[in-house]
């Protein structure tokens, strides 16, 4: 059994529900090390000082660490370097600071990003959560380096290339299962569900187009709108709950219990994200029967096997409504098509995944000098 350490210094939301979901379905011996999910740019700056600090206090001495990418990993190796010597290091990679969609008029600060690339460089192992994560920041890097004069990092980029993987979210999916299944009763309209963040990535814009449109066939539907929300007037929100009034039969952040009770009652979930490098979220619907409708792009086409990519996945508004009309008039179909995905989610229960993640730093422990 390894003594594996966890640092999270944003721990909250879905980096939170991954490190408890790790510590409970690991066989090795998992320490969390963590700090309040605030002030991201800082903890990015400076939380490396603050774990170091509570590392050492602890007397924490690791066969391998795992740290997210929040973590500036050079600092924290530095600070800690008499006390922990040269424990091997995987480097967990639930998002990064280059490719994260900015909003309009927003300019890039690469100090965010050149401390993701610092601390790929010092890792042993690089785990990005899905392919399309891991391909989008390679092929954005070089072009992050040619911003610098001189002495060019990008003969190092094949080194770190050769050392990443991809490694899939795990998710709590089994206690989803463990409630009965109820769907909507066959005599109220179908339920769509919003479960993304309440925020500029997830274009909740898109999705509020695509229901005024709904709206202006004729097409009969409830809409709950749960997910996160960190501000304090969601102005797009508000006024869709006044142009849609009584079809929305749920406004704002759900309990686990309240959350559980709309997967399993949606007849559809829908996303129009910019940026997502998982969905978790989306897994979490599918599972509960939810017939998902999602763009063709980003993580999507990996969580959805590729003989239900014409029916789920969509490339333009259009096709957003379209499959959206459909999903709402043929609900036993697309109950159907949700029910035969969900052996696909599955996959990342952790169950599934905590089993290669603990073979991986095995893997990764066995590097630590002799």
């Amino acid at each position: 059994m390894l003594r594996v350490l966890v640092l999270v210094p944003y721990y909250g939301g879905s980096h939170r529900a991954w490190a408890e979901g790790y510590v409970r379905a690991s066989r090795h011996e998992v320490s969390l090390v963590t700090l309040p999910a605030r002030f991201w740019k800082w903890r990015m700056q400076g939380g490396a000082v603050t774990l170091a600090t509570e590392v050492v206090a602890r007397g924490l001495h690791p066969d391998v660490i795992v740290a997210t990418d929040m973590v500036n990993l050079p600092a924290f190796l530095g600070l800690t370097r008499r006390h922990l010597g040269q424990v091997p290091v995987l480097l967990y990679c639930h998002e990064n600071q280059l490719t994260y969609p900015l909003q309009p008029g927003e300019k890039r600060d690469l100090t965010y990003a050149m401390i993701n690339w610092l601390s790929m460089l010092a890792a042993d192992r690089v785990c990005f959560n899905s392919r399309f994560h891991l391909e989008d920041w390679f092929g954005a890097l070089p072009g992050l380096l040619k911003h610098f004069p001189d002495c060019s990092h990008l003969p190092k980029i094949p080194e770190v290339f050769a050392r990443s993987e991809v490694l899939p979210v795990g998710c709590t999916l089994r206690e989803l299962l463990d409630t009965a299944s109820s769907v909507s009763e066959a005599n109220e309209p179908p339920l769509i569900l919003w479960n993304q963040r309440w925020e500029y990535d997830k274009d909740p814009e898109a999705f509020f187009r695509a229901l005024d449109t709904l709206v202006a066939r004729g097409i009969a539907f409830r809409v709950a709108l749960a997910g996160s929300n960190v501000r304090q007037q969601p102005e797009e929100f508000e006024a869709a709950r006044e142009r849609l009034g009584a079809r929305v039969v749920h406004f704002g952040y759900a309990d686990f219990a309240t959350y559980r009770r709309l997967l399993w009652e949606a007849d559809v979930v829908v996303s129009t994200a910019r940026h997502e490098f998982f969905g978790v979220a989306v897994v979490e619907a599918i599972t509960c029967a939810t017939f998902p409708i999602l763009p063709r792009r980003l993580s999507y086409p990996e969580l959805i096997p590729p003989s239900f990519h014409d029916q789920c996945l969509y490339t333009a508004p259009e096709e957003l409504v379209s499959h959206l009309v459909w999903a709402l008039t043929h609900r036993t179909e697309a109950h159907e098509v949700a029910l035969g995905l969900r052996p696909a989610m599955l996959r990342f229960d952790w169950t599934e995944v905590a089993p290669r993640y603990d073979e991986l730093l095995e893997e990764v422990a066995a590097t630590a000098p002799v």
